[in-house]
């Protein structure tokens, strides 16, 4: 009922509920120009908050007393600064979309132009990958330790009849004990016909600690629902429309799409606790040993469905029913035991037992007159995981493993890394990852009411095995870069088959030789008086003796523009442009009823520039946005498409903001 409650909360609603409990109380912070350092007990620095107490009494609470951190308890400050990467992470993932190609309504899908092959996981993971962008993951979810409660609102316009708000607060009921509570929610109606989105994210958290910091919990409660319309991209006599500009079609509604009666959703929830208590605690540096034991339990209950009114016989093949209702379920349940080590002299070990319960598929079972398509992978089987680290004056030693111990789901994963820092300026670090695992659910099993969309191959696809070399370079001074080699073996795709029942059908293919991917990639920003030019640049290579992986050779990022404080520092000011470009290539297709993209060979795509003019400010907590993207998309050409039959998104201007409340 609460989920139910929660997914359909209205934006207007939710500010108001926000408002209501705690604008009466907030005041905001003083300005800072960045993130204060720990003050090691001195007087507060310029970053402080002032709290006015009865008779007079004033308390105070510096910014770097406002803590979060992840699953794995890396711990960072609050950062309410106005920098050049603020700007890139003001997008609706709220993160660097470097390296993704949106789709024209936001809270669609992003094509991948670049792949990290390296995944910590050793079972398969939910298909659907497409709806995932969005999708908050374990390790996504952040947890606090603040002094005051702490209010986060994040808006931003949306394309026709929506906006996107994500409502955040966060409080320390006592030193030991903090809870939070977030809802980001969005609705878009879109350009072109049936293309609305409409989303949402709540999320839950909390953490406790015992006074004398022996037994520590923190848990979460994340419920999402994630909803897009598919039309399945212009239909093929329309491109000719659109790339030459044809003005009767610069009304983006008028364009008949190849269905207008399809939708797809991901739902998921999922419940998550992890507690220890320390057996032996280390009091100060002098006592060399601890010994902690610690539990950790997720359950995560999550679906995909993908409904049509009336089946697209041209675009998907023929089916089984006169409407279309697929829908896929997976309940995964996991729960370890560890003990985790820490010695002065050894380093930090821990070694661990864990449990996996799997239950995916579907409700019925699919009769061919050859075949039987299963509605079940059900599966239950421990496992064993380990991790080290130890850092040696400059040197930091880190390595992690799990492995599966099944006969079916045969798993695994190795992952090292060495860092050490050459001077105070620049770090190097290094690593290894080793990993073998069955390819994603969808790929093994699936069932739709179209006939061509029916597969099992849970006994036939073999393990994806993965080795990956990296390494990394870290300098303010000089540049910041990162280099990834890996081999794949048995990769696994989505790709053209010639088994359906009629041409261009997708279905799950395995590479039976190995690739070789290559990835460079260099940051650096120079800066002269006010102005900065920021600069990403990526260089790409795969050597197969088929085009199974297609990436672009070269995509690139550069930021020219200028930066200042300005009415007697009560402002801070950050105009300029931002160029974005990759290379031609064979660009990855979508599929809208798996919310899946495919390799194609026949299409190339890419090579247009994106231009986008931005003002940013900053005003005390607030941090406003104002972008013009795309503004070169009229004079440039139309050639610019997210996915074959896909175009992206128009000239357009777009308005948000960040406000911070601090008590």
């Amino acid at each position: 009922m609460l989920y139910f409650i929660i997914s359909q909360m209205r934006f207007k609603f939710f500010i108001i509920i926000i408002f209501c409990l705690f604008s009466s109380e907030l005041t905001s912070q003083v300005n800072p120009r960045k993130v204060a350092k720990p003050n090691n007990g001195k007087s507060p620095s310029r970053d402080s908050l002032s709290i006015k107490r009865t008779k007079e009494v004033k308390k105070e609470a510096s910014i770097d007393m406002y803590l979060l951190f992840n699953t794995e308890a890396d711990t960072t400050v609050v950062d309410t600064t106005l920098s050049i990467k603020k700007d890139y992470k003001f997008n609706y993932l709220q993160d660097d979309n470097f390296g993704l190609m949106p789709f024209s309504n936001i809270g669609q899908t992003y094509n991948t132009l670049s792949f990290n092959t390296a995944n910590n996981e050793t079972n398969p993971v939910f298909g659907s990958r497409a709806r995932h962008f969005n999708y908050i993951e374990k390790n996504n979810t952040l947890y606090y330790e603040v002094p005051t409660p702490w209010t986060r609102l994040t808006y931003k316009t949306a394309f026709e009849q929506g906006q996107m708000l994500d409502a955040f607060f966060t409080v320390n009921l006592s030193r030991q004990f903090n809870f939070s509570i977030a809802y980001k929610g969005l609705r878009s109606l879109g350009k072109y016909q049936n293309s609305l989105t409409s989303t949402g994210n709540f999320r839950f958290t909390s953490n406790y600690k015992t006074k004398n910091n022996r037994y520590k919990v923190r848990g979460h409660i994340v419920m999402q629902d994630l909803l897009n319309e598919e039309n399945g991209g212009l239909l093929d006599e329309d491109i000719e429309n659109f790339t030459s500009g044809n003005e009767e079609f610069i009304d983006r509604s008028v364009f008949d799409m190849n269905f207008q009666n399809a939708e797809n959703i991901l739902v998921g929830k999922r419940f998550f606790i992890n507690h220890s208590y320390d057996i032996i605690k280390k009091k100060d540096s002098l006592n060399k040993n601890s010994l902690t034991i610690i539990n950790e339990t997720i359950f995560e209950d999550k679906y995909y469905q993908y409904r049509q009114n009336s089946p697209s016989v041209d675009y998907f093949g023929n089916a089984f029913t006169s409407s279309i209702n697929d829908k896929v379920t997976l309940e995964d349940f996991r729960s370890s035991f560890s003990l985790a080590y820490s010695n002065n002299v050894l380093g930090n070990l821990k070694f661990g037992i864990d449990y996996t319960n799997i239950n995916y598929g579907y409700n019925s079972v699919v009769l061919f007159p050859t075949e039987i398509i299963p509605n079940r992978i059900k599966t239950s089987f421990f496992g064993a995981q380990a991790s080290y680290s130890k850092t040696i004056n400059s040197i930091n030693i880190n390595g992690k493993a799990s492995l599966n111990l099944s006969d079916e789901f045969v798993g695994s994963y190795i992952d090292t890394n060495l860092g050490f820092k050459l001077n105070d300026d620049i770090h190097i670090d290094g690593g290894l990852f080793i990993s073998s695992r069955l390819p994603n659910y969808n790929f093994l099993l699936y069932q739709s009411d179209y006939i061509d969309y029916n597969w099992y191959n849970f006994e036939d696809f073999r393990n994806v095995n993965t080795q990956q070399i990296r390494f990394n370079v870290s300098s303010d001074k000089f540049f910041d870069a990162s280099l990834d080699i890996s081999n794949i073996e048995n990769y696994t795709y989505f790709g053209i088959s010639s088994d359906a029942t009629r041409d261009n059908i997708v279905k799950p293919l395995q590479y039976s030789n190995s690739l070789q991917y290559l990835r460079v990639k260099a940051q650096k920003e120079f800066r002269v008086g006010h102005f900065a030019l920021d600069n990403t640049i990526m260089y790409q290579n795969v050597i197969s003796d088929e085009d199974v992986l297609n990436v672009p050779t070269i995509i690139t990022r550069n930021t020219l523009y200028y930066s200042n404080q300005i009415f007697k520092k009560a402002m801070t000011l950050q105009t300029g442009v931002t160029f974005n470009y990759f290379t031609k290539y064979n660009m990855n297709g979508y599929d809208p009823l798996l919310a899946e993209f495919y390799t194609q060979n026949e299409t190339e795509l890419g090579g247009f520039p994106r231009l986008d003019f931005f003002i940013n400010a900053k005003v005390r907590q607030t941090r406003i946005f104002l972008k013009a993207e795309h503004f070169n998309s009229s004079f440039t050409g139309y050639d610019y498409f997210s996915a074959p039959n896909h175009p992206y998104r128009d000239f357009t201007i777009r308005f948000g903001l960040v406000w911070d409340f601090f008590l």
